[in-house]
């Protein structure tokens, strides 16, 4: 189905909230099949999405994942409000994590998001201030 303008879903979500962990990109992964997206282009976004919630809610106060749906890419973007990130270099290294342990023992915070984010992305941007937030910019092409 061709679209003409874009479907924009926005979700807020809350530092803590594992209870309502992988709604978001749940609900964007099914609005994307109803739009009829390629399956390998869907699970690129669905694994970004889902990396950038879970990071939300472990390390995050609170914070807004936006996911803009056109005809030739999704955009997603998230925007925190929490402690930032202190090295971004050091962030993106594949096993490295600041999730405390009773997190780890909840099964998240391997150390994987952001590697797999910009492993998944077309396009990746991260800001971030110490103690105001990281957001996050990604885009994948259809």
């Amino acid at each position: 189905m061709p679209l003409r303008q874009g479907v924009i879903l926005e979700f807020e979500l809350e530092g803590s909230d594992f209870n309502g962990a992988g709604e978001a990109s749940s609900k964007i992964k099914r609005t994307l099949q109803q739009l009829g997206i390629r399956h390998e282009i869907i699970r690129r976004i669905a694994i970004s999405a889902y990396e950038a919630e879970m990071n939300v809610i472990i390390h995050a106060y609170r914070g807004v994942v936006k996911a803009a749906i056109y005809q030739d890419r999704t955009e997603l973007t998230v925007q925190d409000e929490g402690p930032g990130i202190a090295d971004i270099e050091l962030a993106m290294k594949e096993g490295y994590s600041t999730a405390p342990a009773h997190i780890r023992e909840l099964g998240f915070g391997a150390g994987m998001g952001l590697p797999n984010m910009v492993r998944c992305t077309d396009k990746f941007d991260i800001k971030t201030e110490a103690g105001v937030g990281t957001r996050l910019s990604m885009t994948i092409y259809h």
